[in-house]
């Protein structure tokens, strides 16, 4: 009996990263990349360099292979219920990645399902825009003329809130906080719907990471909280401090709820906000391997890698649960020190236990081209030592 071949939509990190926990159960990868530079095409063997958007070029990729799965969640939905239609195997499927795809999907949907989320709707212009945001302050819509509306500028009406384009955006690209109808006019000028989002007043921004089989066994890990940082992840601290554990548990519940809700196969991150009233609101869902997880490398007994790796293939799940009491997860970004080569003996010599984990990729500033892991018993000491490191590659700290 032959070993099964994956066949890997998106070249990024996180198929390299998928790939790497593989190898240990002898699982073969076939990867279709944009580039032969990216990420995981620098480590696969089999490599086909090609459009993702192209039907064609799917549709000979996935010859071969025994499941389809994705880094990213961008491939047309068409061509995926094309590729199933075919008789391929697509881990997840379109059913269910429509919901990543699309965020006005997406909330149409957890609204269906009785998920608590912030309000919204899809909103038409910018006047549109700023009628959603009078409804958010229950303040009407009366129109102030000359392109005025209540509370512009001022933070009241309802202002600022959240407008996001609703198929595209990773990373804040795609997402604005506006704060008047002036400036909700730059969100439509991409063409494609707009859904306003009321701005929450979260205390901070947690995780909920599960894993799921087509057979329906299903993992949770430890809810996690995320720092961001103009937008874009910077720490992640398993599990997250101070969280009530009755709100632990109903944060990993209602994840697990909403993988059954929508047949999600593979790893699934829920990402959340919890208000300053001990709340949890839904904020994105991921179907894929996410930065939230990448903590469980070296802090979990099963790392969300191998867990999607075993999902997609519907094989038993591994354990979920952590390995030490902290791990703190810090992404590396991109700085003016393109050799971060340079950088390793004194983090590696500073602290033994780090575990560093790098992409490939070349260094621009701000871009993630790595991340770090510590872990421990103190967690001010272990968020010092993934700061540090994170710091150092990066050439922001110089002792």
């Amino acid at each position: 009996m032959t070993f099964p071949v994956v066949g890997m939509v998106g070249g990024g990190q996180l198929a390299r990263m998928t790939h790497e926990a593989g190898i240990p159960l002898g699982i073969k990868f076939k990867l279709l990349s944009d580039t032969p530079q990216d990420s995981a095409a620098q480590v696969v063997s089999e490599v086909v360099v090609g459009d993702y958007r192209d039907l064609d070029t799917l549709r000979a990729f996935a010859r071969g292979c025994d499941v389809i799965t994705f880094d990213h969640e961008h491939v047309p939905t068409a061509h995926l219920r094309a590729l199933e239609a075919d008789g391929v195997p697509v881990r997840p499927g379109p059913d269910a990645l429509v919901h990543a795809q699309d965020k006005g999907v997406m909330r149409a949907k957890l609204d269906a399902i009785g998920v608590p989320c912030p309000r919204h709707r899809i909103v038409s212009d910018p006047e549109d825009a700023a009628r959603f945001a009078a409804e958010v302050a229950g303040g009407g819509a009366q129109h102030l003329g000359e392109g005025r509306w209540p509370g512009d500028g001022d933070g009241s009406g309802g202002f600022p809130v959240v407008l996001k384009t609703v198929r595209g955006g990773y990373d804040g690209k795609g997402v604005w906080v506006v704060r008047s109808s002036k400036e909700a006019e730059e969100p439509f000028r991409a063409g494609v719907p707009v859904l306003a989002e009321e701005k929450v007043d979260f205390a901070r921004e947690l995780a909920a990471n599960i894993v799921r089989s087509p057979h329906g066994q299903a993992v949770a890990y430890p809810v996690v909280e995320s720092i961001q940082v103009d937008g874009v992840c910077d720490t992640v601290i398993a599990p997250a401090p101070g969280l009530d554990p009755e709100l632990a548990g109903h944060a990993q519940e209602l994840a697990l709820r909403i993988g059954q809700e929508l047949g999600v196969v593979g790893h699934l991150a829920v990402e959340l906000f919890e208000t300053a009233d001990g709340r949890i609101l839904v904020n994105e869902l991921a179907m894929r391997p996410h930065n939230s997880g990448h903590w469980t490398q070296d802090g979990a007994i099963t790392s969300q890698f191998a867990n999607h790796v075993r999902a997609v293939l519907d094989l038993p799940l591994g354990d979920p649960r952590p390995r030490a009491r902290w791990t703190v997860m810090a992404n590396v970004l991109g700085g003016d020190y393109p050799d971060m080569y340079s950088a390793y003996l004194h983090c590696m010599a500073r602290d033994p236990q780090l575990k560093i984990h790098m992409y490939g990729k070349d260094v621009k500033p701000g871009r993630k081209v790595g991340h770090v892991n510590t872990y421990g018993d103190d967690l001010a000491e272990v968020r010092e030592r993934a700061a540090h490191a994170a710091g150092y590659l990066r050439g922001t700290i110089t002792e």
